[in-house]
């Protein structure tokens, strides 16, 4: 842990750093992998949306000895639908199915009742109708749509439209893989996997306002020095605060693991998968968006301005200098300019060769006046 957090000051100081910048094109090309197979999977499978978005019921047995495969054949064959079966931690059943008809929920009841060979009032119904869950779905999608304008806007008025259309950007690709697994696994989509979403965002604007707080703070007088570009102080920002973006997402991984796969797979509480699967896949999406996507991003949206292409040019035109000059000159770690902009800048200097001055020169001869 010592040496995890000397690493940290080291890179908060600029001793160390990874390029985070110079390799924008493999995690760029890496997000569209992933994003583009999410896609795919929600077109091929789509959501298993629960009762709450396109209605259904809800049986609730008493104490039964029957198992979950068994209730299930008996649910299915009752009402015609598929069924989800979930055992509770009292050994009780509790038998979900969508898409049906609320009017058939009596026949369905009296079926089950006899099937579990208990009383029909034992059987605890809860309906769900069509119109009520289309209107719960609208509501959601409402609700994150507003959430995203009202993030742009923030951002629009706290940084600028550059960060704020990055942001955007990563939230998307956040919310995009996140579905998309969702639909490859098969987990059910309730109002828990709308808060997790909502939720994850929020972790993800968290990494990503850190990193650009920095870069905003680093580059309020950027034009007026010819040593780093944008792209440069971009990437010192990514490392400045990296060791801080790992330790906030693994913290918060952590109790979320724990509900996922031990709540929901080692004790078998099924309920809680719907809102664990979305935190974890989505923290995990946003700690790695607001690094390699998000600040990559507005480096490329700022370098198109004029002010910046110029000072680019010259920051390389000064080392390319300073090479020919055979003057010792270190660039920034972990920074690296494309081929072609070290031949722009090796042609944009012009003029003889001044040669430096020879440090031995002059040494051992008289100073002073000739006598």
């Amino acid at each position: 842990m010592s040496k995890l957090g000397n690493l940290g000051a080291r890179l908060h100081r600029g001793e160390v750093s990874y390029d985070f910048i110079g390799h924008r094109k493999i995690w760029y090309g890496i997000s569209i992998l992933i994003t583009i197979t999410a896609i795919v999977g929600l077109a091929v499978r789509g959501l298993n949306m629960g009762i709450d978005f396109q209605g259904g019921a809800v049986f609730t047995t008493p104490k039964t000895s029957v198992s979950v495969s068994q209730a299930v054949e008996y649910a299915e064959e009752a009402s015609g639908h598929e069924a989800v079966v979930q055992k509770l931690g009292n050994d009780t059943l509790r038998i979900q199915i969508a898409g049906m008809d609320t009017q058939e929920s009596d026949k369905i009841q009296a079926a089950l009742a006899k099937d579990f060979k208990v009383d029909r009032e034992d059987i605890n119904t809860d309906l769900v109708g069509p119109s009520w869950g289309e209107q719960i779905a609208n509501k959601a999608w409402q609700g994150l749509a507003i959430f995203m304008v009202l993030v742009v806007i923030y951002l629009a008025i706290a940084f600028e439209w550059r960060m704020a259309i990055a942001a955007l950007v990563a939230l998307i690709h956040d919310i995009t893989i996140t579905v998309g697994i969702y639909a490859l696994v098969g987990f059910e989509v309730t109002p828990g996997t709308v808060i997790g979403l909502l939720t994850i965002l929020g972790y993800s604007l968290y990494d990503t306002v850190v990193v650009f707080d920095s870069l905003k703070e680093q580059t309020k007088d950027i034009t007026k020095q010819t040593r780093f570009t944008y792209s440069d102080i971009a990437n010192r920002s990514i490392n400045s605060t990296l060791v801080r973006s790992i330790n906030t997402t693994v913290v918060a991984l952590l109790p979320v693991a724990g509900l996922l796969f031990i709540g929901g797979g080692f004790l078998g509480a099924g309920t809680l998968n719907d809102i664990s699967l979305s935190l974890f896949v989505g923290l995990a999406a946003g700690a790695y968006s607001s690094i390699f996507i998000a600040t990559p991003l507005v480096a490329d949206l700022k370098e198109r301005e004029p002010q910046l292409k110029q000072l680019r040019k010259r920051v390389l035109a000064k080392r390319a200098q300073a090479a020919a000059d055979d003057e010792e000159y270190t660039e920034p770690r972990g920074v690296e300019a494309d081929g072609d902009e070290v031949e722009d800048a090796a042609a944009a200097v012009v003029g003889p060769r001044v040669q430096t001055a020879s440090r031995s020169r002059g040494r051992g001869r008289p100073s002073g006046k000739r006598r």
